[in-house]
């Protein structure tokens, strides 16, 4: 089954200092480089998708901006694809599907930021074009959310949304299981 990796808005502004930091990040940037280390070994293909806002109002993610550029654990390389995206969905309105096809790509190993937003909706996206997909759950991050008066604590955000999309859209694993394949 042809493989490739795909980074998920893995990008300045949710680390410390960034403008939206996630609860994990850095422990999440640091397993998604064990991984990319890995798929570089073994020459799998490897896909960064990078947000860049188009709303007026983002708060994050802005044009031209050090938040919006790849972190330099995940760095892409010269030649390795770098898809730019403005919604949640990394395939809507982007080259990914088109690029997946020509590689001939039926399963995808996904890392990202954050779970709730872009990874999940990403890894539900791909699930109905057809791809197999390994999400790699401590290389992904997420923060607290809210409704009405009440908090959801990230971790509970990520274990919810990690539950919910294992077993019918990914097979959800960590990075340790995922490097013994």
């Amino acid at each position: 089954m042809r493989k490739a990796l795909l980074l998920i808005d893995l990008q300045n502004d949710y680390f410390p200092g960034g403008l939206k930091e996630l609860h994990g990040s850095e422990v999440a940037v640091s397993n998604a480089a064990k991984i990319l280390h890995e798929c570089r070994r073994c020459n799998i293909p490897v896909i960064h998708v990078q947000h860049i806002s188009i709303r007026p109002d983002a708060g994050f993610f802005l044009p031209d901006s050090e938040g919006v550029k790849i972190h330099q654990s995940v760095k892409p390389l010269p030649t390795e694809k770098v898809v730019v995206k403005h919604f949640p969905n990394s395939f809507r309105e982007t080259e990914l599907l088109d690029c997946l096809k020509k590689s001939e790509v039926e399963q995808l190993i996904i890392c990202g930021m954050m779970t709730h937003m872009c990874v999940d909706t990403t890894v539900r996206a791909a699930k109905d074009l057809g791809f197999d997909i390994i999400l790699i759950g401590d290389a992904c991050a997420t923060l607290d959310l809210h409704i009405q008066d009440y908090t959801i604590k990230s971790k509970d955000v990520q274990n919810a949304f990690l539950a919910a999309l294992n077993s019918i859209f990914a097979k959800v694993i960590n990075t340790e299981d995922y490097l013994k394949l």
